[in-house]
Formats: C-alpha cells, structure tokens, sequence
C-alpha cells in the first residue's frame, strides 16, 4: 500500500484497547467519522474512556499534527468560560495583567475535547452555540472578531436529550453537537476486552511506578472477567495498581485481588458450557489468522496490492478489502 491509512495503532496509542465485537463497532466508527469536520458526541457511562476515544479520533483524522485540547466544562466556572475558551487581552477585566489567546486558539487546526458538556450553564450553552455557529469569537477586551479551525467533540455521562426534555439544556445545542453521536459501551458489555485492558495497565502501572511488570494467574482473570465493574475501565485500572502494590510475587494471583477489592468474588464454574464461547473463540482465532495471512502478504510484496493478491491466488479488490477490515497498511 503506497498511502497507509491511519488504523488501530492511533486508538492503541491513546490507551483505547479492546478486541470485542462492540469495541471494534466503536472503533470502526470513530474511523469513519475521524475523516469529517463535524462535531462528534461521546456518550457512555462514567470511566468508559470517552476522552481516550476523543483522542484516537483526533490521532486518526487529518488533524494529527495539531493540539489536541481537552476542557472539563465542570471544572471552568461560569463568570471564567468566555475567558477560557476565547481568552482576553490585557486589563480586560480585574486580575488580566496579561493577554491569554484562549483554548480555541490554541487548537486551531486539532480538535477541542469538551468533557462534561452537560455541566455548562445556560449562559455557558449560548457562549458556545454561537462560535460552533459560524467559528467565530471575539476575546474578551478586543474589538474584533477572530476565527478558528477547530474540530469540536463532546462527551457527557447522561442522556443530553433527557436533559432538554427537562429543559435543563439547550435542544439547539444538542442538535449542533449531536451530529456524529457515538455511545461507549460499558465494561460489563465486553469481557473479551478485560485480557488486553489488564496485559495493558499491568505494563502501564510497572512503568509508573518504575517497577518491571507482573503477570496475573488465570483464576484472578476470570474474577476480573465476572466483575461487573460499576467503575468501568477507571475501576478496573484502580484494581490493577492496588494489586500490583500489594503483591508480593511476580503473579498476581486470586487472593491479591481479593485483598485490594472485596467486591471482586471468584468466578464460578458454569455446570454447562456456554453454547456462544466456542463459536466467538473460533470467530476471533479466524480473523487472527486472516489478518496475519494479509500481513505477510502485503510485506513479502513489498506493501503492493496486485502483487500481493497474485501471491495469494485470489482476486485483488478481495485481498484490498480484507487489508483495510483488518486494518493492515
């Protein structure tokens, strides 16, 4: 392939991991919506990874190159949001002793991630209906107005439509933000994603805490893997770095979870195996094969198309279609 298209390892580089069927639905469409300027909406339970789904997002669009600006809309007070998100020049108001260009400014060209959107004042809603309107503002003590490149996505943790229905946020608003929705689902929903999550944070808390990475028994998998995590992907990664500092061997065994979290219980044996385990293991064991299969492919070809199929005995547009399910540059 002579021009990669931007794949999974985007997603993996923001820590959104997963190998489910409803993980890869989401991450096929933050690949499909990456490539438009239109807002994106994130919704999705609290710790379901709303802003790392932002990030792979911005990291499979056009605008890599360009910041990628997270605010927390909960965490900006009301009288401070014009300030925040346009900036100000000097004695614009009492305590600007110095000119500030703002957060839209400073993603201009990337993408601006506003978490907790639904905690935004009435005030707050108007401020940013009017710059996702035609991308205009005007920073506080300046005369004139100024424009941005900005890709805007939002994320909330409740249902905005129900908060219209209560009038508790602007239907105007939603509608502006609402044109690429996309829902996280909850961790409980993929239990094929809790192996990859914990090889994952297992290395992630070894590196931060400037340890060397530990192993976890299978018995303390599957507890993981029966948990229902009210926390999601947050508590999950809770769970992890307690353990990890709680363990005194290089393997995490059951009774190390148990101590960090008392809700986690061992998993029962099912007296009957379930009739959807064998037929989803053999689904994935079969992609696996197939993606590896395209890979070696396309590198004994040199990243050529045609020259790849004529190796494989099979027609080009199949083994093209193949490469780009299985996101194979």
């Amino acid at each position: 392939m002579h021009s990669p298209e931007p794949s999974a390892a985007a997603a993996q580089f923001c820590n959104f991991i997963g190998l489910s069927r409803a993980f890869e639905e989401v991450l096929d469409l933050l690949s499909r919506f990456a490539c438009s300027k239109a807002p994106i909406l994130l919704s999705g339970e609290t710790g379901t990874g709303k802003e790392q789904a932002a990030q792979a997002a911005h990291y499979l669009s056009g605008r890599r190159e360009r910041p990628f600006v997270p605010v927390n809309c909960g965490a900006v007070p009301d009288t401070l949001l014009e300030s925040e998100l346009f900036g100000h020049s000097a004695g614009a108001f009492t305590g600007a002793s110095h000119a500030r260009q703002g957060l839209v400014r400073e993603a201009d060209g990337g993408t601006l991630f506003l978490d907790e959107i639904e905690a935004l004042s009435g005030r707050g809603q108007g401020v940013l209906l009017r710059f996702l309107q035609d991308s205009e503002f005007r920073p506080l003590g300046e005369g004139r107005l100024r424009r941005a490149d900005v890709r805007v996505i939002a994320a909330s943790n409740v249902d905005l439509a129900r908060l219209v229905a209560a009038h508790e946020f602007r239907a105007d608003l939603m509608f502006r933000l609402n044109v690429l929705p996309i829902t996280l689902p909850p961790l409980r929903d993929r239990p094929d994603d809790i192996e990859p999550l914990v090889s994952h944070l297992l290395v992630k808390v070894a590196c931060s805490e400037g340890d060397h990475a530990k192993r976890i028994s299978r018995p303390a998998l599957n507890a993981l893997r029966a948990h229902s995590w009210p926390g999601n992907v947050r508590e999950l990664e809770h769970v992890i770095l307690r353990a990890h500092l709680l363990s005194s061997e290089e393997c995490i065994g059951l009774e190390d979870l148990l101590k960090c979290s008392p809700a986690l219980k061992p998993a029962r044996l099912s007296k009957a195996p379930d009739p959807n385990w064998l037929r989803e293991q053999k689904v994935l064991a079969v992609r696996e094969v197939e993606r590896r299969y395209v890979e070696r492919a396309l590198n004994l070809s040199n990243g050529n198309i045609s020259e790849a199929a004529r190796l494989c005995n099979m027609e080009r547009a199949t083994l093209s279609k193949m490469a780009k399910k299985y996101r194979v540059s």
